[in-house]
């Protein structure tokens, strides 16, 4: 059976996106437009930036590391706000 986030209870849960520096909350500065009723939880990985001169192998270690931080605070669901780690050849 289907069921809504309403019915889950995740409605009252926060929009998690990340970004490996600040470019990232340009995204998030449009979704609160588009969205205002939500929380949004962001997280702007300064510490290694900039992400564009890591490896493949890297970049998928980092990334999944953000979504495992972010995913720790039971968010909704996770935007990957970062062009560099939406850019990376996943297969």
């Amino acid at each position: 059976m289907l069921m809504t986030t309403e019915q889950c209870g995740q409605d009252q849960l926060p929009i998690g996106l990340f970004d490996s520096g600040v470019g990232g909350l340009t995204v998030l500065d449009a979704m609160r437009r588009l969205m205002p009723g939500e929380d949004y939880l962001f997280l702007g990985d300064t510490a290694r930036v900039p992400y564009g001169a890591k490896s493949r192998d890297e970049l998928l270690i980092m990334a999944r590391q953000d979504l495992e931080l972010l995913a720790s605070f039971q968010v909704k669901f996770i935007i990957a706000a970062c062009g560099t780690v939406s850019s990376v050849d996943h297969s």
